[in-house]
């Protein structure tokens, strides 16, 4: 049976609050350039504001938060920006993971994250370990993702066992497909947020965001905040979400 969208888990004074929110983090380089500062400059504010906007959505009772971290289109950067932004990877999880232990959040990593360097992969393995047995909200990280090699691994591994002889292609669905995904044990996407102005989705969620509510705000990241994401949730309390349907 194909997968449907699950309600949304709650109703709060302004509207519905979505179950899963994903966030296309963008806008830092632009920061930092409006204050003459260097790129990594607006990624350490960038990172700021993902504690920020992650203790919000704890606040507001959002059970998934998704944050767009690292696409597989960013290992075109300059080497150096590359360099910084691992280096940032590192500071947040060995200062951050305690209070995500603490609070009872669960960490999943969406994406080949293993491409990148040995001690930086056994760290989040590390974070992924310590937090598996939290029961409280999930926060997702998207590493080395994007959406397009995702849904072609599903086809592929589809493929394989089917020629295998382990899968009648008759029985493939909307539901088999969504439960190989990177996202599988997320709730259905709610709500995507881009920030910065930019209008497109960057091969993020592409499957997952087929009956997402979409909102892109002019605010860059590191300026985002939790009045910014109340706002932003507010506006999709408002929104009629049909499905479809009438």
């Amino acid at each position: 049976m194909s997968a449907r969208p699950a309600p949304v888990a709650r109703i709060a004074d302004g509207g519905a609050v979505p179950r899963h929110v994903a966030i296309i983090m963008d806008g830092n380089g632009r920061w930092a350039k409006k204050r003459f500062l260097p790129r990594v400059a607006g990624h350490k504010a960038g990172i700021d504001a993902v504690r920020r906007v992650t203790r919000a959505a704890r606040s507001m009772g959002i059970d998934a938060l998704t944050l767009y971290a690292f696409s597989s289109e960013n290992w075109r950067r300059p080497e150096d920006e590359i360099s910084d932004l691992m280096t940032l990877m590192r500071v947040f999880i060995r200062s951050d993971l305690d209070e995500l232990v603490r609070e009872n959040v669960r960490l999943r990593v969406i994406g080949d994250y293993r491409r990148f360097s040995s001690d930086l992969v056994v760290l989040v393995d590390e974070a992924i370990a310590r937090t598996a047995a939290n029961t409280g909200p999930i926060l997702a990280v998207a590493l080395n993702y994007g959406s397009q090699a995702e849904l072609a691994n599903v086809a592929r591994r589809l493929a394989e066992r089917a020629m295998r002889g382990d899968l009648d292609p008759a029985t493939i669905d909307t539901g088999l497909i969504e439960s190989q995904l990177d996202t599988y044990d997320l709730p259905p996407l709610d709500l995507l947020i881009r920030t910065s102005g930019e209008v497109r989705l960057s091969n993020f969620l592409l499957w997952q965001a087929a009956y997402a509510e979409l909102l892109f705000t002019e605010t860059l990241w590191p300026d985002f905040d939790g009045a910014a994401l109340a706002d932003a949730v507010a506006i999709f309390g408002q929104r009629q979400r049909r499905f479809g349907g009438l």
